[in-house]
C-alpha cells in the first residue's frame, strides 16, 4: 500500500480503542531484549508498535510493567470452541486497560464444533467496550488437540470461517481481523478473504516470504519472546505501521468516543 493511501486508510477508519498512549523511546525499546540478529524476523523489533498476545499460559502479568517495556496493544484470549473460557481473561482484560494497553479479544477456532454454537459462545463472552481493537478469529490447525486433532476439507473449513466471520460483524458491527500461520494460510486462506485485515503468524521469515501477496496488518514474530511483566516466555507481535498512524487512531478514537472499523494493512 502506497504511503499516500495509507494515509487515507487511516483518516477514513478506525479502530476501537482507548485514548492513552504508551512512549517507545529508546529506553522502553531496550528493555525488549530478546532481537534475534542476522534474521528476517529481527527486522520486526525494530519496527515502531510493538504488542503481544496472552492467554492463561503466561499467568499472572503485571501489565503497568507491560506498558513501561513499550508495549502499545494486546490481544487476549477470550474463548475456544463451545465451552472454553480462559480464565485470565477478565484480569487481563482489565488490567491491560488500567495499564493504557490498547486491547483486543480472540477467539480460537475447534474445528470439531458447529460455527454458528462458537460464534455465539464468543459473543457471550465478548465484552462491548467501545475502545477496544476489532474482534480476532483464530484459525489454525489444532494437530496438538487431545479430542479434535484431524484437518477437514477446505470446503468445510472456509464454510465455517464464514458462519464465524459473519456472526461476529453482525452482533458487534465491526468485521473481524483473521489471524492464521502459514500452513492453515496456504492449505486454506490463500486467496480468500481478500476484504479482510489478517494478523499473521511467521516466525522464520518477514510476512511477505510465507502469505506471497497477502495484505496484514499485525505481525506475530516469535512465540518465545521476552517482556517485563510477563514472568515467562509470550508470543510477540508488531502492528504494521508508524507511532504518527497510530496516534492518529487513537486520537481519532478520543475525539469521536470510540468508532468501528480498520487498521492499515500492506503487501510488505
Amino acid at each position: 500500500m502506497s504511503a499516500d493511501r495509507l494515509r487515507m486508510v487511516m483518516v477514513g477508519l478506525a479502530l476501537g480503542m482507548i485514548g492513552a498512549s504508551v512512549g517507545l523511546g529508546a529506553t522502553s525499546a531496550a528493555t525488549l531484549s530478546d532481537k534475534k540478529p542476522n534474521s528476517g524476523v529481527a527486522a520486526a523489533h525494530d519496527m515502531p508498535v510493538q504488542g503481544i498476545d496472552v492467554s492463561y499460559f503466561q499467568g499472572n502479568i503485571d501489565w503497568k510493567k507491560v506498558s513501561r517495556a513499550g508495549i502499545r496493544f494486546a490481544y487476549i484470549k477470550a474463548t475456544e470452541g463451545t465451552d472454553r473460557f480462559d480464565l485470565e481473561f477478565r484480569d487481563n482484560w482489565a488490567g491491560a486497560k488500567k495499564a493504557g494497553v490498547v486491547r483486543g479479544a480472540y477467539h480460537m477456532m475447534y474445528w470439531c464444533s458447529y460455527a454458528s454454537e462458537q460464534a455465539s459462545w464468543f459473543l457471550q463472552h465478548l465484552p462491548k467496550d467501545a475502545d477496544t481493537l476489532p474482534p480476532v478469529l483464530d484459525v489454525e490447525w489444532n494437530g496438538y488437540s487431545k479430542t479434535c486433532p484431524h484437518e477437514i476439507s477446505r470446503t468445510s473449513a472456509l464454510a465455517k470461517i464464514k458462519v464465524m466471520l459473519d456472526a461476529i460483524e453482525a452482533q458487534t458491527g465491526r468485521r473481524p481481523i483473521i489471524y492464521t500461520d502459514p500452513k492453515f494460510h496456504r492449505d486454506v486462506l490463500a486467496g480468500e478473504f481478500t476484504d479482510y485485515q489478517f494478523w499473521v503468524r511467521s516466525v522464520a521469515a518477514k510476512p511477505r516470504a510465507k502469505y506471497p501477496g497477502r495484505d496484514w496488518s499485525f505481525w506475530q514474530f516469535t512465540t518465545t519472546g521476552r517482556v517485563p511483566g510477563v514472568a515467562g516466555a509470550v508470543d510477540r507481535n508488531t502492528y504494521n505501521g508508524t507511532v504518527a498512524d497510530w496516534k492518529r487512531v487513537e486520537k481519532r478514537l478520543q475525539a469521536n468516543g470510540g468508532a468501528t472499523g480498520a487498521v492499515p494493512a500492506s503487501a510488505e
